[in-house]
């Protein structure tokens, strides 16, 4: 192969349709914007605007409330835990963090934290210390020999704690 052989696969560039260029090109007059009404001027507002009517975005009740500060947990599964344990990224006696899980690639980012959820299944003893866990996460982890620390207190334990 030479470098005045190299050429892209079929289909990689296709030539831009050139609109509003006469009769034979098949786009010609209209160009396509087929004929009058407000689709076929410059400056087209579709997004929202009734020509002054009530708009129906604003007609409908609003429901619901996004909260603004709500934290955003990364998920990890047992099943996953597994799997880094079995490939050798993750060491069943080590003491596992956040950060090890990034490093070992269970996830890219920890966000507000990382959250273990219980699908999969989880046969090594592992010690975890995450922000969060589900309950049969939690279990499964006890159920395997391990030990979970969360360093972030769930509402129910921080209300059992505050009695």
């Amino acid at each position: 192969m030479k470098l005045n052989e190299l050429r892209d696969n079929d289909g990689a560039n296709r030539t831009k349709k050139r609109v509003a260029r006469g009769p034979g090109s098949g786009k010609g007059k209209t160009a396509g914007r087929g004929i009058k009404g407000q689709t076929s001027r410059s400056g087209v507002a579709l997004g929202g605007y009734e020509g002054g009517q009530m708009p129906l975005y604003r007609r409908l009740p609003k429901r619901g409330f996004s909260k603004p500060n709500r934290l955003e947990f990364a998920v990890v599964n047992l099943g996953q835990l597994q799997a880094l344990v079995d490939a050798g990224k993750l060491k069943a006696g080590d003491d596992i963090t956040e950060d090890a899980l990034i490093a070992a690639g269970a996830t890219k980012r920890k966000l507000d934290g990382i959250r273990l959820m219980a699908k999969g299944e989880l046969t090594s003893a592992l010690t975890l210390t995450l922000a969060g866990a589900s309950k049969a996460a939690a279990e499964a982890v006890e159920k395997a020999g391990g030990k979970l620390t969360l360093t972030r207190p769930v509402k129910e334990r921080a209300e059992a704690a505050a009695e």
